[in-house]
């Protein structure tokens, strides 16, 4: 029996994937197996230790403690691309927002008096909320994940010239995106090219304030940005000072801050990106899936700190092993393992970044003994033993 907490309200369809004979999930719990969270900011320091895994029914997952968790040897994993058409059609609806002044006309409206010639007043004001249309303009999209691939395929079917950047773009991405998508020499090229930007990279120490005073120089007048990634992605001072200049026209966010209300020429929404019933269910239904294949079987997929995994298993007994990536750790392994008489039926070592992660089939179960050997091994975070089915 496994025991799964969760931190926030998650999908039913999600808790359906966890048999009830196989496992149990509540919010208290004090020695949970895994976590299921959505926005729930986690601390390190209440981290049971009994836990093996963190599953976030979302992408971005700056509200858990990475780092730490892969100190501690906790598999921590996202769901990427189960949000995406959710996040896709907001981020249209954003397009449409920054050119049309429709926010502006619609609060314009609600204003007026009742009792006023209505129709006469709509008919001399209108046009001072005109705008373009998007058909026909330059559009540059910075990451080309699931979500800026399908903002990109959407807004070409729309008219728009798309071109995209991405210099770590997966295979998977570039194999949806569609041919008529242009790609960007450089971050440069494509600010200085585009009428609309819309960013859809990850937050990290790296992006933050990846658009800043530099690369709103580089932009053309009146530019719409578009921000359904991360706040932090773009310097809020260089951002009203280019809107003082003319720079940006229009900055929409799914991300508000106190330094960007009540400036006409920003728009926030309140990170409705992936508020839909669709998106939750599917976020759930993967976080889910993913946290079940792990603890039944050890095998990983869209991890942010361990790297993917998959081997086979035949249901017999099963090895987990996660270290630093540091030389000779197989060979202490595999050494401690002979010297217990236990022979290696199938094994498979992969690494991401500092963390390596070993799965190992026997042909029979290691004793406690061995697993606190395995364990003292520096550089080894994680030992985990998973029985044979039905043991």
């Amino acid at each position: 029996m496994f025991s799964i907490q969760t931190l926030n309200k998650i999908s039913t369809k999600g808790l359906d994937r966890l048999p009830r004979e196989d496992y149990e999930t509540a919010t208290d719990m004090a020695h949970p197996d895994a976590i299921l969270v959505r926005s729930y900011k986690m601390s390190e320091d209440v981290i049971p230790e009994t836990v093996k895994s963190i599953a976030r029914a979302g992408a971005g997952v700056n509200n858990i403690p990475v780092d730490a968790c892969t100190d501690k040897g906790i598999v921590v994993f996202n769901t990427p691309g189960a949000n995406a058409n959710s996040v896709k059609e907001l981020v249209l609806t954003g397009l449409f927002l920054s050119s049309r002044s429709i926010v502006d006309g619609i609060n314009w409206t609600q204003s007026l008096d009742p009792s006023d010639e209505v129709s006469r007043l709509v008919e001399k004001e209108k046009s001072r909320f005109s705008g373009p249309e998007i058909q026909g303009k330059k559009l540059g999209i910075i990451g080309l994940g699931a979500i800026g691939v399908l903002v990109a395929n959407a807004a070409q079917s729309l008219g728009m010239e798309v071109t995209g950047y991405d210099p770590f773009i997966s295979v998977q991405a570039a194999w949806g995106l569609s041919p008529s998508v242009q790609k960007a020499g450089s971050l440069d090229q494509l600010i200085a090219q585009s009428d609309y930007i819309s960013l859809h990279i990850p937050l990290s120490d790296k992006t933050r304030g990846i658009i800043d005073t530099l690369q709103f120089e580089q932009m053309k007048e009146g530019t719409r940005l578009l921000n359904f990634a991360r706040g932090g992605l773009v310097n809020n001072d260089s951002l009203k000072k280019a809107i003082e200049d003319g720079k940006i026209s229009y900055y929409i966010t799914d991300f508000p801050d106190g330094e960007l209300l009540g400036n006409p020429a920003i728009i926030t929404i309140p990170h409705l990106g992936a508020s839909s019933p669709e998106a939750e269910e599917n976020c759930a239904v993967m976080a889910a899936d993913q946290t079940k294949k792990f603890l039944e079987t050890g095998n990983i997929k869209n991890s942010v700190n361990f790297p993917s995994c998959d081997m086979e298993y035949g249901g017999g007994h099963r090895l987990l092993i996660a270290n630093r990536n540091i030389p000779n750790m197989v060979g202490q392994i595999s050494t401690l393992l002979a010297e217990q008489g236990i022979n290696i039926q199938d094994m498979m070592n992969k690494h991401k970044n500092d963390i390596a992660y070993n799965i190992i089939d026997t042909d029979c179960a290691p004793t406690a003994e061995l697993i606190e050997k395995l364990k003292s091994i520096d550089g080894v975070v994680m030992v985990r033993a998973i029985p044979p089915v039905g043991a």
